[in-house]
């Protein structure tokens, strides 16, 4: 099975549009929505109206700019994001001064999520991927049984070997809580012809997260180009609910 997941509905007006036109025409299976954002409100009004399945994309580095945003939700936001910005390797570092904050970032989205949405995510994910910062995972912030998004996957010799037993090891302890795909990759990786029929070709043994950015207009071309209806053609595409 094969789940194409277009990232930051909601972010702005373009990401949205770009999303849902996606959608529409059969190129992606699901969404994750960012809350507190400037499109969030309109970008729910639609993926409710055209039945988008749709999961919450968890925001600790980018500043809220809707305007129903609490001064706490603010200032939390800004404290996490200033420790997460600090270095290359800042979401691998535990801070045991933010474990509140974390959690009321997560929470705080989670309701408004339920708020926009009036239902469950069916997923969770993180923007620029920190819903695995060492914060969440070590005190266990996520829900248990979420489908949670896992690591890159990477064949040996992509990475080194050093980086590969860590995120391993991560998906190892999410795997524990939470129901993952078999493998995830990054369109943007992906964008050549051998490296998109890897993905498809596996996808048609296991499930295997494909993630997009269709704002992106490199990203979006390919989406509604011939070339990739026709590799995604003959393979069973779902959203994350059915997985």
């Amino acid at each position: 099975m094969l789940i194409i997941n277009a990232d930051d509905l909601g972010w702005s007006k373009a990401a949205t549009d770009r999303a849902l036109l996606c959608n529409a025409h059969g190129r992606i299976t699901s969404a994750s929505a960012m809350v507190f954002m400037e499109d969030s409100e309109r970008a729910a009004s639609l993926a409710l109206e055209f039945g988008v399945d749709v999961g919450l994309h968890i925001n600790f580095s980018e500043p809220f700019s809707a305007r129903n945003v609490s001064a706490r939700l603010r200032d939390c936001g800004e404290r996490v994001r200033r420790f997460l910005k600090g270095g290359k390797y800042a979401l691998l570092l535990y801070h045991p001064g933010l474990g509140r904050e974390f959690r009321f970032l997560f929470e705080a989205q989670y309701e408004e999520f339920l708020r926009l949405y009036n239902r469950r995510p069916s997923h969770l994910n993180g923007h620029q991927h920190l819903h695995l910062a060492s914060n969440m995972l070590a005190e266990h912030i996520l829900p248990i049984g979420a489908k949670i998004r896992r690591s890159f996957s990477f064949a040996p010799g992509e990475k080194s070997l050093a980086n590969r037993i860590y995120r391993a090891g991560v998906d190892r302890c999410l795997a524990r809580r939470h129901r993952l795909t078999d493998y995830f990759f990054a369109l943007s990786q992906h964008m050549s012809r051998a490296r998109l029929e890897q993905v498809v070709n596996l996808a048609r043994v296991a499930n295997v997260e494909l993630m997009t950015h269709p704002q992106r207009e490199d990203e979006f071309e390919l989406l509604m180009g011939d070339e990739f209806r026709r590799a995604i053609s003959g393979i069973r595409l779902a959203g994350f609910e059915a997985l």
